[in-house]
């Protein structure tokens, strides 16, 4: 009888419980009579975040919910509202526009309500994507997969009153495939890769570029003034045919510095919104060894010196027209270095480049000499900027679909930009191609940390695999480890532009492995749809498998044993690349040419056989 009576007792406290809960919060199950409410003078992405909302509610729930502008009068007393001006005339007063930045966002469930607000233009609808992320378990994956899980009978969430403020202004993740899916890219939080309203635009902290060549071309004043150009070796280097690899300018020459910055604010006028313009060297080391230019340098300890008193007194000038807007450049290659005493003026933004780094080690892994460097210029920026933002390298310019083994070194990475105060990150990928090796996964792993730097990138990396791959993921994960313990294991510390022996991908025994590991996951693949992605990342297994052949020469002499094993490796690589639209195997060279190269090699020029 005591037993009955304790079960008895339990059962009451938790029906105490869940009413409590439905009072407090929300059950998601229950949400059919509800209703979306958004200002009628909403902007464009608060009205498009109520669409995204009303979509992946409908895929969870099955509730097809109305967007309104006001509660109907004998509608449900439950709602979301979206954006503070909905939310405050009603169900939250108090929240104010005005305490948001541009990204920040409330999420509020209480009393049977859901607030999702921010700032304009993007909190919004950031918000929403962390409310379906973070309550309803949505998975943003790739531009044609999102994981929608099905709520079921019981869903309770809250109560929950949760601020978030991302903690970079500007955050890139340059794949190929953010650039052709704004919609995907903006559901990653992905900032810089549209303008469009519906997706809240372009955060206004923009990635700084080479830009000399753009600003004062040789072209157009070379012949006449190649005092405006680097001395070096004892000669002006103007006019060149390519400014942006074959000059920079005289940094110390008055006109120089009064052409730049009309056309600077000439650039400014053109685009008012802009809130960082680029005053940058070119992608040369060919700065000026003029005796004034010098002077600077030499005092300073670094050829920084005379790149930072130049865009100092540029950004002097916009700060009289446009007090709002930066005035960045990079400090890359020659110019990474911090100078000794100059300091960056405020309305400065420095875009500090790893371009030397190893990507196999954390930028901060004392072990790895070419990461300690970094780390030495990286804290001298931190002492003496106010906006400092990161370009940070994630692929292998030289072999796009050769994998790139730095998925574990991502998370430690953007935490060290961040403790270093970066207000930005890009991440440089292969930009110009998709179906770069795994591109899928390190975009997914890439933006989620941007986003929240705090989580967990090896989480992450198995949740993609898991969600994307079903299945087929575990022998994909363990590849990708291999890869990982491969490269570390040859003690090299590769760039960005290193050869495949250094990361240890010239050993036929891996590529084999590979191979295995693909044709494993496609046979686990439940489905034709799974099966495609497993063959799309199988991209990097072929593109291994043919390392052997892939860099001789058209004309070179070549195994007749080797030629028979490669050629039908090689028609499937290009036959994937094909199907699945790559463009570029390398920075510069496209598809087509790299197959005409290989197919003159091993069939020769004649051959109608591919």
């Amino acid at each position: 009888m005591r037993i009955f009576v304790a079960a008895a007792a339990v059962l009451a406290l938790l029906f105490v419980s869940n009413a409590h809960a439905i009072e407090s919060g929300v059950n998601l199950a229950h949400i059919k009579e509800w209703n979306i409410i958004v200002a009628s003078d909403a902007i464009p992405s608060e009205k498009y975040a109520a669409e995204e909302l009303q979509s992946f509610l409908e895929q969870a729930t099955g509730a097809h919910l109305k967007i309104t502008n006001t509660a109907p009068p004998k509608a449900s007393p439950h709602h979301f509202y979206i954006g503070v001006r909905a939310a405050a005339e009603k169900a939250f007063p108090g929240l104010k526009a005005e305490t948001f930045g541009p990204e920040d966002l409330r999420i509020v469930i209480r009393n049977g309500n859901v607030a999702i607000v921010g700032g304009q233009p993007r909190g919004t609808l950031y918000g929403v994507y962390t409310f379906l992320e973070d309550y309803v378990g949505v998975r943003f994956l790739t531009a044609d997969d999102t994981f929608v899980p099905k709520v079921g009978g019981w869903r309770v969430i809250g109560p929950v009153d949760r601020t978030y403020r991302p903690p970079l202004v500007l955050r890139h993740s340059y794949f190929r495939e953010n650039s052709i899916s704004p919609a995907f890219a903006t559901r990653l939080r992905n900032n810089a890769i549209t303008d469009d309203p519906k997706y809240g635009g372009r955060t206004g902290m923009q990635t700084i570029n080479h830009s000399f060549g753009r600003l004062l071309p040789s072209s157009k004043y070379g012949k006449d003034h190649p005092e405006y150009y680097a001395l070096v070796n004892g000669k002006r280097l103007a006019p060149v045919k390519d400014d942006w690899h074959q000059t920079q300018l005289c940094l110390t020459n008055p006109d120089v510095l009064r052409l730049v910055t009309q056309a600077v604010l000439d650039e400014i006028d053109a685009n008012p919104n802009v809130d960082s313009v680029s005053v940058s060297q070119n992608d040369d080391d060919k700065y000026c060894r003029c005796p004034k230019c010098a002077a600077i340098d030499d005092r300073e300890g670094t050829p920084m010196g005379s790149l930072l008193n130049f865009v100092n007194a540029v950004a002097a000038q916009v700060a009289k027209h446009y007090p709002h807007v930066r005035v960045g450049t990079l400090s890359y290659w020659y110019s990474r270095k911090p100078p000794k005493t100059l300091k960056p003026a405020p309305n400065v933004l420095i875009q500090l480049c790893s371009i030397e780094c190893c990507p196999l080690h954390a930028i901060d892994d004392p072990a790895c000499a070419h990461n300690r460097k970094f780390c030495e210029d990286a804290d001298g920026w931190a002492k003496i900027c106010q906006n400092l933002s990161i370009w940070n390298y994630n692929v292998n310019f030289h072999n796009y679909q050769l994998p790139m083994p730095n998925l574990r070194v991502i998370g430690p990475n953007v935490r060290y930009f961040v403790a270093h105060h970066a207000k930005g990150v890009f991440m440089q990928a292969a930009g110009d191609t998709v179906g770069s090796a795994f591109s899928d996964l390190h975009n997914y792993v890439i933006s989620n940390l941007l986003w929240d730097p705090n989580r967990s990138g090896e989480a992450l990396r198995d949740e993609f695999l898991r969600l994307h791959y079903g299945p087929a993921a575990e022998p994909l994960r363990q590849l990708v480890e291999e890869f990982e313990q491969k490269a570390l294991s040859t003690g090299h510390n590769p760039s960005c532009f290193a050869p495949p022996n250094l990361y240890g991908f010239d050993d036929e025994l891996l590529a084999r492995d590979a191979l295995v590991a693909f044709s494993r996951a496609i046979q686990l693949a439940p489905n034709d749809m799974m099966r495609d992605r497993v063959e799309k990342a199988s991209l990097c297994g072929y593109r291994l498998a043919i390392e052997p052949c892939w860099d001789l020469s058209p004309g070179a002499k070549i195994d007749p044993v080797l030629q028979e094993r490669m050629k039908p490796l090689v028609k499937k690589f290009f036959s994937l690349c094909s199907k699945y639209h790559v463009t570029y195997v390398r920075e510069g060279e496209g598809v087509d040419k790299a197959k005409q190269r290989l197919k003159v090699l091993l069939w020769g020029k004649q051959s109608d056989d591919f």
